[in-house]
């Protein structure tokens, strides 16, 4: 049912602007696994794309009430589900 399937798991980066996403996995390691953690990055999270930068890197997102910018290579490496 899902296209996403196909070309492998959705990201956070696959998402556009006002989409939510439940966080399902982070594809990281060391020091910047961590700090994904810390900013709220974590399993079942709701994350809202809030906007893209006029560039379109980074990304806004709004999570745990917090709003955190992410650049596209950062945002690839969380998965999730649309909810």
């Amino acid at each position: 049912m899902d296209s996403s399937t196909d070309q492998g798991p959705l990201t956070l980066d696959d998402l556009t602007t006002g989409e939510k996403a439940k966080v399902v996995k982070i594809n990281a390691k060391g020091p910047f696994k961590k700090r994904l953690l810390e900013m709220g990055f974590v399993q079942g999270t709701i994350v809202e794309v809030i906007k893209y930068a006029p560039l379109k890197d980074p990304v806004e997102y709004q999570v745990k009430g917090y709003h955190v910018s992410l650049r596209h290579e950062e945002a690839q490496k969380i998965e999730v589900t649309r909810v």
